[in-house]
């Protein structure tokens, strides 16, 4: 169903996502003028910007927009927030055990340790799943954003698709890592005053203010950050799985995952590296506790309690309804800009790391000679592009098909398989230093059929997905090697 909204906010929304476009251009112009330059900005990024961009990077429309509905839903919490005490867990792990894999030498790609440690093909099996993996689950963002773009401008999907995927590909093209990680600090500020936008309009559109928000609040519990549950099938949050399960799924994919990773090689050191990755996680806390605020503000203004229904809609719909419908000419331009920032942030980075692992991971390592660094800039920029095209294709291709929340949720799942069992492969080369490729190799393959049968067969939580991938390739990955020396014998 279209929303007609102002030309006003109409204009904002367009002019925002084409000054992003130029922005990209100016800030990547003397950007691209060796591979080094283009993936890692001459590896001479100030710590600030890595910060906000490591932050920016793993917010996306949907985490924009869903968050504040597990608040706002009947018998819904702040107990979401423990997710982020793993969140700061995992980080430390990956700056003092993983961090300095990626500072010996100066490689492109996360991928590139494992062929020193195991051999090319470890390096190649890894990168190729991140580029399955990363392409599918994003284009599946873009088509959700642009589904945001379709119901607010009365545009066609497939127009929504293309104008945004195009924007994207157009700055992330020209500008490389550069642009990407400047844009990455706007789109965090866009987001973010969008955010708190929301939150000032929520305390003033409710009745008796901020006192009739705490009182509704502790009436249903809204408050509770803690929940000390021992489950491991119970539907909400624990302080456990928020705890081992965030810790493990922030080692993977901020220790593991290219897309993170390149990051850390855009640094000017090791040490700064370290900074932006130890405080980011602070950051993502209160960014958390922000989004989930709102969505108290929203069940309070909307009704929404243990004994009344509220509004007919689903809870993930919330925020975008009471923007829609209830923000001021002009400040609703700027608040959808806000949400398309988020996810304009997460495209761009999946794009650039995704030409990274592709050139130097794939491409480069079956070359039989060495290429100039205009080939490689060029071999990069096409590579940029494809992937590019090739979300934007898989996005127009899904909205052909029909929207289908189960088929979204489970192919947004099976992109997370891997976060695990990549956390073990790498734990077996670090924590085991006996064993070879193709136990290791054993390993990760198990884990990732432990994991799927576990997602698919049981009620597991999805917080304990990556350490049970992870633990699952340790001990596969060690059984392998038991057996192999018993054969040996």
């Amino acid at each position: 169903m279209t929303i007609n909204i102002s030309a006003i906010d109409a204009a904002i929304v367009i002019g925002y996502m084409l000054a992003v476009l130029f922005f990209g251009v100016w800030v990547g112009r003397r950007g691209g003028q060796s591979s080094a330059a283009y993936f890692l900005g001459d590896r001479s990024l100030p710590w600030g910007a890595l910060l906000l961009s490591i932050v920016a990077t793993e917010t996306s429309t949907v985490t924009f927009l869903s968050l504040p509905g597990l608040a706002a839903a009947a018998g819904g919490n702040l107990t979401f927030l423990q997710i982020t005490i793993g969140y700061i867990v995992g980080r430390i792990f990956v700056i003092f055990i993983l961090m300095p894999l990626y500072f010996r030498g100066q490689p492109f790609t996360a991928y590139e340790v494992l062929e020193s440690r195991f051999g090319r093909l470890s390096r190649r099996t890894v990168s190729s799943l991140f580029l399955l993996t990363r392409n599918a689950s994003d284009a599946l963002r873009l088509f959700l954003t642009a589904l945001v773009l379709q119901i607010v401008l009365g545009l066609d999907l497939t127009v929504s698709v293309m104008f945004i995927g195009a924007v994207t590909i157009l700055y992330t093209f020209i500008g490389g890592a550069k642009s990407v990680i400047w844009n990455d600090c706007i789109q965090f500020v866009i987001y973010m005053l969008g955010a708190a936008a929301a939150a000032y309009i929520i305390v003033g559109e409710t009745p008796g203010g901020i006192d009739q928000l705490m009182q509704f609040a502790g009436a249903e519990n809204k408050l509770q950050i803690f929940d000390f549950d021992t489950s491991l099938i119970k539907p909400g949050m624990t302080f456990w799985a928020g705890l081992a399960g965030g810790a493990f799924l922030t080692a993977a994919t901020h220790g593991t995952d290219q897309m993170m990773v390149q990051r850390y090689l855009s640094a000017k050191s090791r040490a700064d590296a370290s900074l932006a990755l130890g405080i980011s996680g602070f950051i993502v806390l209160a960014q958390f506790a922000v989004f989930l605020l709102i969505g108290i503000g929203l069940a309070s203004l909307f009704g929404i309690g243990t004994n009344s229904a509220g509004v007919d809609m689903k809870n993930d719909q919330l925020l975008a309804y009471f923007v829609v419908n209830y923000m001021p000419i002009g400040l609703l331009g700027f608040t959808l800009a806000a949400v398309f920032a988020a996810a304009m942030s997460t495209l761009s980075s999946s794009l650039n790391s995704s030409a990274a692992a592709f050139i130097n991971d794939i491409y480069l390592p079956t070359r039989k000679s060495e290429l100039d660094e205009r080939t490689k800039l060029r071999a990069s920029r096409i590579a940029t592009i494809t992937f590019g095209i090739v979300q934007t294709g898989i996005a127009i291709a899904f909205g052909m098909i029909g929207s289908n929340e189960s088929i979204v949720a489970n192919v947004l799942k099976i992109s997370g398989f891997a976060a695990g069992p990549v956390l073990g492969l790498y734990f077996l080369g670090v924590f085991v230093p006996r064993i070879r490729q193709r136990e290791a190799l054993t390993g990760f393959v198990v884990g990732i059929v432990v994991l799927s049968t576990i997602a698919y067969a049981t009620p597991v939580h999805w917080a304990w997905y990556a350490l049970t991938g992870t633990l699952a390739t340790m001990m596969a990955g060690r059984i392998a090697l038991v057996l192999t020396d018993n054969n040996n014998e």
